[in-house]
């Protein structure tokens, strides 16, 4: 009997993080074969690069596209989706293969979506039936409709999705795979690696081992045009609290320009020694960083998820995470110096939060290539005339 030929697209960054476990686990099952197809930002360096650490880790790219069209705005994003679709669609045509995997919502996975589905190539979709607050929730529940098999990482996710009319016995509740390395760094939290030595980054050194905080913050697409007046009323407030902070660059967002100029306008204009900058780390580095730190600040899904396990305190800015389920470890404010500030002091006198296991416990790559090699496929491979 020939393997299941499952083709999985990395777009960004953090899908990574997202899927990295079921990637391993589907190398490991007998019964799978992994087709890694990355593409858009993951690609290129000024986002991170991805595509390394991805090889680094020691997966085999089976497909590279190149499809990201530059500048960060809602015109940019709509283009880079119609080219995704004419690149994937070519891409699947060669690799014909038995499952396509979709992760999670950003807006280039619409791409991946909307080719598998009218390739008649069975979708099975990562982390749908969330709720946020910008365009990544139509995106979402977009692919959930299109999408023949559901992994979903919480009990109300689940619920939205059957809600929506998917069939109950396709929705699964596997967890977040990167709660899986999250579970691994609580078993051996501590911080075994120089993070300026190992990834260099832009900025001062400082001494970040009497404690230090980590920023992640990225435009929101619905409030783009807002996008540098939002992260300066952050960087004002880390900077006005002088501790050591690792900030970490924006994801190819619309806004993502004006963030970056906020950020860059900021360090000429200011005497930021106590903020050292960087484009990426591997994700269990990355995790590491956060487990060790005294708290998050921004509006990643990080802040909600991975946290959450890791009992990290969050300061979760503005609306960009709004109607996702959260633990006791965030605090919810607004673009507002002031607010940020305070909250950030909270948590430091607070301090860290028992794990919370409400995005899965540890085991959701085992569980989606278990799924992916045993259930059956709606639809079949791409038809040949």
């Amino acid at each position: 009997m020939s393997k299941r030929k499952i083709a999985v697209v990395i777009t960004a960054r953090p899908s990574y993080s997202r899927i990295k476990t079921a990637l391993e686990a589907i190398n490991e099952n007998p019964d799978l074969e992994l087709q890694l197809i990355v593409a858009a930002s993951a690609l290129l360096n000024r986002y991170g690069n991805a595509i390394n650490v991805i090889q680094n880790d020691g997966f085999k790219v089976s497909a590279k596209v190149f499809s990201l069209l530059e500048g960060e705005n809602l015109t940019a994003q709509a283009k880079t989706a119609g080219l995704g679709i004419l690149e994937l669609s070519s891409v699947f045509e060669r690799l014909e293969p038995d499952a396509v995997v979709t992760v999670a919502d950003r807006f280039e996975t619409m791409s991946t979506a909307i080719a598998a589905s009218f390739m008649n190539i069975p979708l099975v979709h990562i982390q749908g039936g969330e709720v946020t607050g910008n365009i990544d929730e139509k995106v979402r529940h977009a692919i959930t409709k299109l999408s023949d098999l559901h992994m979903v990482a919480s009990p109300k996710a689940y619920e939205r999705v059957v809600k929506m009319g998917e069939y109950e016995k396709k929705v699964f509740m596997t967890g977040c795979p990167s709660i899986d390395i999250a579970d691994e760094i609580l078993q051996k939290p501590t911080l075994n690696f120089d993070p300026i030595k190992k990834y260099g980054g832009v900025g001062n050194d400082f001494d970040y081992k009497s404690g230090y905080i980590v920023v992640m913050q990225h435009p929101v697409t619905n409030e783009y045009g807002d996008a540098r007046k939002h992260v300066e009323e952050t960087l004002h407030a880390v900077h006005d609290l002088k501790i050591p902070t690792f900030w970490f660059w924006p994801n190819v967002d619309a806004g993502a320009d004006g963030t970056s100029k906020g950020i860059r306008a900021f360090r000429e204009d200011h005497d930021v020694t106590n903020i050292r900058f960087f484009k990426n780390m591997v994700p269990k580095d990355f995790l590491r960083l956060l487990k060790n730190s005294q708290c998050l600040i921004g509006n990643s899904s990080v802040g909600i998820r991975e946290c959450a396990y890791l009992g990290v305190p969050v300061v979760n800015i503005g609306s960009r995470q709004s109607g996702r389920e959260r633990g006791k470890s965030v605090i919810d404010v607004q673009y507002s110096k002031i607010e940020i500030k305070n909250a950030i002091l909270k948590h430091l006198e607070h301090g860290h939060f028992l794990s919370d296991k409400i995005y899965g416990k540890g085991d959701a790559g085992r569980q989606i290539a278990d799924l992916l090699a045993k259930e059956i496929l709606t639809f079949h491979k791409i038809l040949r005339y």
